[in-house]
């Protein structure tokens, strides 16, 4: 005997092995046995075989016209077999019975199945409805398959252009187009986005990596809503002083500028003047949400995107030919002291003050020298008050050196170069990158970091003095612990200094602003800073900034590092060099010479720390950002450095970095570790490893401006 039957929502046939009860042994034509309950029967028949009722009936039910058996069913509920009978007339075998059986089955659009075996025709509108709707799936379909088709042969699909972004970083994943791609990269066996660059739906690598920072970190965009430009108050005293400022070419935010004034008794004043948005913008309003939202500037070579809008840092910024509302630390300095230089009192005030001049380090870094200092010669714009203010960043940088060896910690190092990031606009369209050395720890760099250090540790002093609370950067030596920010003071034994709160670049460091506020408090009121001071002990809102501005500030490290490391393969292939001078740091880990590059070289895993190698360059690939070298020769024992050096040059250098992030180069600023100015590195964590014990920074990625073409 031979059933047909249902089965987990299908129609099968099968022959009878043995039954019990309401209950059959069944064997179905590829051999499976199945227990079968006699309330699943649809129908029981001895000829033909189940096999050949499969065959004849899937014939069968192909070619029924399942418009015309809509049309000759009953209205209502009805067997399969009845409307057997009225298809194919009152003799209807089982071949006829079972192949209308699944024709009904088979099409729940035109039948809805109402229990075994039984059925009821669907209403004639929302069987309009349902027909359009396959022929719109099925026309859908078509399209989606002319799309792949056109993809996988790397061509754009006309209905892609303007779409290619949001399918890559905000996709509807149930539109055609996005199907279309997916398909068409599994069988390429291709990325999205490496599809998207072949086909030209994104313009290059360049754009691809941009725009997915854009998408992850500025999804409404970079422009900023119409907001007036606050006035700082129009009683600030101005300052009796000329003072000058000390950046690279390209840099626009000028946050910092100084001055040195001779006072009758031999001592000195030393004015150290920090913009002051914070005496304009107040918290709470419209320019705070917009810096509360946005935390940083984002810096990556080219271009920027600025934390305030342009028309708030122009009225802030510290520009020469103007006077400029700052907050300025002055420090009065003996310099005949009974133990020699001798730092003899502190004072903070909000002033305008004059700005004379903007020094650029392109201009100067050549001239101003230590040995051009010592003997007091060369013709150099404030050549005495440069003078002076070296002796007193030698001073100061003395003096956190034996707080540093006090902490279990090496001096700082000052050997490695930082690079500066120029991207050119050629005749015809197109850019060139220039990528130029500039060696840290020239006697400007130092003046800068030096008084910003100061000032940063000063003015964290005076908040925790007067307890009110601020944002501070603290860091154990020992245990090689990295930066962290908090609210309450703390030392951090990397720089040698008691408490660190970034103050020094409020036009584009949301801390360093909330800090100006918070200083301004003490600076203008006193012992009574803490009760009208923006933000008290234990604000949520503080805390939440704390919070928000690590994880965002990473965010932006990651793209600059990342587009630092675009530049750096472009810069290869634009000077076709095959070739290229490394050092192997670790685990096969190797930085070029001439560029910041880190790469692995996986014949150098055991190669000896510090030695030089020349590698061939491979192939670079500027979607992945990897580079495949292979290694000429090696050069062991003729440059190789000793594991102290090594150690000393892989150091975390966060006093060249603080202080250069704070004022003299935003073309070099924050470039604590390798893993900074060596872009996106294909091992960060070995450029984290190579740092001195204790002296580990998270500002390895800290955001900088590495040199943008003026005229972008």
């Amino acid at each position: 005997m031979q059933l047909l039957f249902e089965e987990g929502g299908e129609i099968r046939a099968g022959t009878v092995l043995a039954q019990q009860g309401e209950a059959y042994q069944v064997e179905l034509p590829a051999g499976k046995r199945t227990k079968v309950k006699a309330k699943d029967v649809l129908l029981q028949f001895a000829q033909p075989s189940a096999m050949e009722m499969v065959r004849q009936t899937g014939e069968m039910t192909a070619e029924i016209d399942l418009d015309f058996l809509w049309e000759c069913a009953p209205a209502e509920e009805f067997g399969f077999a009845e409307l057997a009978a009225e298809y194919y007339g009152a003799d209807a075998g089982p071949v006829q019975q079972a192949a209308l059986a699944m024709a009904l089955h088979g099409n729940p659009i035109y039948f809805r199945r109402k229990g075994r075996g039984r059925y009821m025709r669907a209403p004639e509108d929302q069987l309009k409805a349902a027909l359009a709707a396959v022929e719109r799936k099925k026309q859908q379909a078509l399209v989606q398959g002319e799309y792949e088709e056109q993809l996988k042969a790397l061509t754009l699909p006309e209905a892609f252009r303007g779409k290619a972004l949001q399918l890559l970083f905000k996709p509807d994943k149930n539109s055609l187009e996005y199907k279309a791609m997916d398909a068409a990269c599994t069988a390429l066996g291709m990325t999205p986005m490496r599809l998207m660059v072949a086909v030209g739906g994104v313009e290059s690598p360049r754009a691809l990596h941009e725009a997915k920072f854009l998408a992850d970190c500025f999804p409404k965009g970079t422009g900023f809503p119409d907001v007036d430009v606050p006035e700082p108050p129009a009683d600030l005293p101005v300052a009796d002083v000329q003072a000058f400022s000390i950046d690279d070419v390209t840099t626009t935010e000028i946050d910092d500028a100084l001055s040195v004034t001779r006072l009758g008794d031999g001592k000195l004043r030393v004015g150290i003047h920090i913009a002051a948005p914070g005496l304009g913008i107040r918290r709470s309003e419209p320019l705070d949400a917009i810096a509360r939202h946005r935390l940083s500037t984002v810096y990556f070579p080219g271009d920027k995107i600025t934390m305030l809008p342009d028309s708030v840092v122009d009225r802030y910024t510290l520009q020469e030919g103007r006077t400029c509302p700052a907050l300025s630390l002055y420090v009065t300095i003996d310099p005949n002291g009974v133990d020699g230089l001798t730092i003899v009192g502190s004072e903070t005030r909000a002033e305008q003050v004059p700005i004379a001049a903007n020094l650029r380090h392109n201009l100067l870094d050549d001239i101003v020298t230590e040995a051009a200092l010592a003997a007091g010669t060369g013709d150099y714009p404030f050549r005495d008050e440069l003078t002076e203010l070296y002796r007193l960043a030698n001073h100061l940088h003395d003096e956190r050196q034996r707080a540093r060896l006090a902490s279990g910690l090496r001096p700082e190092a000052h050997n490695r170069a930082d690079f500066n990031f120029y991207i050119d606009q050629i005749e015809g369209g197109g850019e060139r990158v220039r990528i130029e050395q500039r060696r840290r720890g020239s006697p400007l760099d130092q003046i800068v970091a030096e008084l910003m250090i100061l000032a940063n540790s000063t003015w964290g002093k005076l908040l925790a003095d007067h307890g009110v609370p601020g944002i501070y950067r603290t860091q154990k030596a020992w245990g090689m612990h990295r930066t962290r920010m908090q609210t309450y003071p703390a030392p951090h034994e990397g720089l040698g200094v008691a408490q660190y709160a970034w103050s020094t670049s409020p036009l584009r460091r949301y801390v360093d602003l909330v800090n100006q506020w918070q200083i301004m408090a003490v600076a203008q009121h006193g012992v009574t800073a803490k009760l009208v001071a923006p933000f008290k002990p234990k604000d949520a809102d503080l805390l939440a900034a704390v919070a928000d501005f690590e994880g965002t500030y990473a965010a932006y490290a990651d793209h600059q590092s990342t587009m630092e490391r675009y530049w750096c393969l472009r810069w290869l292939k634009q000077e076709n060099r095959d070739r290229m001078m490394a050092t192997v740091l670790k685990d096969g880990a190797v930085r070029f010479t001439d560029i910041p590059l880190v790469t692995r070289v996986p014949e150098l895993m055991q190669a000896v720390r510090g030695t030089q190698v020349l590698l061939e360059i491979a192939t670079t690939d500027e979607i992945s950002l990897e580079v495949s070298c292979r290694v000429l020769e090696v050069f062991a024992g003729e440059g190789a450095m000793p594991d102290e050096d090594l150690d000393a040059d892989e150091e975390l250098d966060e006093a060249s970095a603080e202080a250069a992030a704070d004022a003299a180069a935003e073309a070099a600023a924050e470039d604590a570790v390798e893993g900074a100015a060596e872009g996106a590195d294909a091992a960060p964590e070995d450029a984290d490893s190579e740092a001195s014990e204790g002296d580990q920074d998270d500002e390895a990625s800290a955001p900088r401006d590495t040199g943008a073409n003026p005229a972008a």
